[in-house]
This record gives C-alpha cells, structure tokens and sequence, in this order.
C-alpha cells in the first residue's frame, strides 16, 4: 500500500502542505492556527494512516543540521558543479546535505519540497523549476530558502545568479564583430527566467548591430538531444546561418553532433558559442569559445546567505547578480576580442 504524503493531507483537507507541517510540528499556536483546522488535519491523519518519518518527528522543536538542494538535473554539468560546491561549502558548518534530483517537473518539485519538511531541514537552497513561487514563499516564512541559478520576479524570495542578460549580449557582440549575421540561438526552457533573460541579451545586441531582424531562435530545453534537433532541423530547412549560440552547453554538444553528420566544419562552415564553461570545452577540436559562470561563487554565496539566516537570523540579500566571463577560444571565425569579465 502506498505511504500517505503531506500532499495527500493536504489535498484531503484543503490546507496547505506548510500548515499541515506546522500541526505536525507543534507549531499550530505560534502560527495561530485555530482548534478547529487542527483537528481537522489530525482527523485526516488519522484516516490516511499518515506517519511522518521518525527522525524529523524526534526532531520537531530542535534542528536537525541539515540542508536541502534541490538541481534540476544533475547529469547537467552545471548543476552537478554547484552541488559539489554546495556540499564542500555546507561541510565547513558541519551540516550534511540532502540532494534530490527534481528532473526540471513542478511536481517532482513539489514531492521534494514535501520529503525536506518532513525531514525537518533547516534550510533549503534550490533550483525552481515552476512557475509559481506562492508554495515556496510559505516555506521560506518557516525556515529560509535561498534560490540560485532560477528566480521569480516580483518574489522576496532572496537568490544568487549569474546576468545572464549581460553574458548573452557579450556573446551575441562577439559573433556581429567577428562578421556573423546570421546567428541561430538554441535557448533552453521556454519558461525559465534564465533562459530568457539570455535570449534578451541575444536580441539586445542584435538590434545593436542592426541585425534584429535576422533573429533565429529556437528550442525548449537545456538537453544534449534539444541542441541536435534542432541544429539538424536547421541544416535540413535551408535555413540560412553562420554561427549558432547554445544557451547551454548541453544544447552546445548536441549542435556539435548535428553539424558533424552533416559535414560542418567549426569554425570554418558554423561558429560555435557555449553558454557555460567546463573543462572539456578546452579539449575538443577546435576549443569551444564560451561564456562562463561563476559556479565557485554561486555556490559559495548561496550557502553564505542560507547560513547566516539559519545561524544567525541575517536578512538576505535578494537580488545578487554575479558577472559571466567571456572566453574566446578558437569555435569563433574572425573573433577579435580578449578574454573579459562581461560588463567590465
């Protein structure tokens, strides 16, 4: 049979997960729950036969030394790098961290959310991967939450990422210089604020070089598989193109992939940007011309500020954006530009 959750509670009773948590947790005065929503609740709990893991049940008014990370894919390099940063970070606090891989689903989101409460973590740092930010609010009114990489706008909820909009519009800059006009962009998910705010700076300087017109984007996930479909559906379509933008650099060897089947040479047919950098950029042939996060400080950072609330009760800050770094290497033909922190 299987476990009831805190979903479950929830959906039966019509109270939220974070409220059903505080019942739980002995928390209904402080958060001046009435007498008769908490007996509804524990009404409930009783008839779904709900049994909160033990080990937060033993730790209800004390805490547990414990994070949660949410990533929206993990075989991402670039949210396998913050993990280990996160974990390395958490260790000098001595507190453990508990990762769940949230598969870029709201409801797996939402299934994850549901284990680190009932785990009773003290914190969580994540990787938003919906398009509402209400259940996340709740919980950071309980316990702080500290969002990197993704955020909601108009949303307190504090977070560390990287300009995007300024990482792509250096990039797209350094293809109109070096000539190109024809740019194909292959962004990520649609919906994501990171993925649009690097398609912003895309067309951004588009128009700046007076190339707007020529705007060719395309895609909808940061997916090896979304970059060779959708460079391969270009070559096929006759599309017209010198250069592609990969808003990611899964999207990037998928292009690779596509325009090697078809015989395309980079830099000499297509040239080739990467929006992230890792070490294996620099060992394909040719080196893939990139603009870097910086991964170190997102992870370093975002620890920093969940740390102090838990320890201290700081107030975050809410809106640290942190520089990309543009790196040439040798995928753009005709580039003439220095390695430069963007912006600078």
């Amino acid at each position: 049979m299987k476990r009831s959750t805190l979903s479950d509670l929830s959906a039966k009773t019509g109270y939220s997960v974070t409220t059903i948590s505080r019942v739980l947790n002995g928390k209904a005065d402080q958060f001046r729950i009435s007498e008769k929503s908490q007996q509804v609740i524990m009404r409930a709990v009783k008839e779904l036969d709900y049994r909160p893991n033990i080990a937060a049940r033993s730790l209800r008014v004390s805490t547990t030394h414990t994070i949660g990370l949410l990533v929206p894919c993990i075989e991402n390099p670039f949210f396998a790098a913050i993990a280990s940063i996160v974990i390395r970070e958490a260790y000098k606090y001595t507190y453990p961290v508990m990762v769940i891989d949230t598969r870029d689903n709201p409801a797996e989101e939402q299934l994850a959310l549901d284990t680190f409460l009932s785990r009773n973590v003290d914190g969580i740092i994540m990787v938003p991967c919906g398009d509402d930010s209400a259940r996340i609010e709740e919980i950071n009114d309980e316990k702080p939450v500290v969002l990197i990489d993704r955020y909601y706008e108009n949303s307190p909820l504090p977070y560390v990422c990287t300009d995007n909009f300024r990482g792509a519009y250096e990039a797209t800059r350094l293809l109109t210089d070096a000539g190109h006009n024809g740019i194909m962009c292959i962004r990520g998910v649609p919906g994501s604020i990171t993925s649009q705010r690097r398609v912003d700076g895309y067309l951004a300087a588009l128009a700046d070089a007076g190339f707007v017109d020529n705007a060719f984007i395309c895609g909808n996930n940061f997916s090896k598989e979304n970059g060779y479909m959708e460079t391969r559906i270009a070559l096929n379509s006759g599309k017209e193109f010198s250069a592609i933008f990969a808003l990611s650099s899964t999207n990037m060897l998928g292009a690779i992939e596509a325009l090697r089947e078809q015989g395309k040479q980079v830099p000499e047919d297509v040239s080739l940007i990467s929006f992230d950098d890792n070490i294996y950029l620099n060992y394909l042939n040719p080196p893939v011309t990139c603009v870097a996060q910086p991964v170190e400080q997102i992870g370093m950072e975002a620890v920093k500020m969940l740390m102090n609330r838990i320890l201290n009760n700081g107030e975050p800050v809410s809106n640290l954006y942190l520089p990309p770094r543009l790196i040439p290497r040798a995928s753009v033909r005709g580039q003439r530009c220095q390695e430069r922190e963007s912006g600078a």
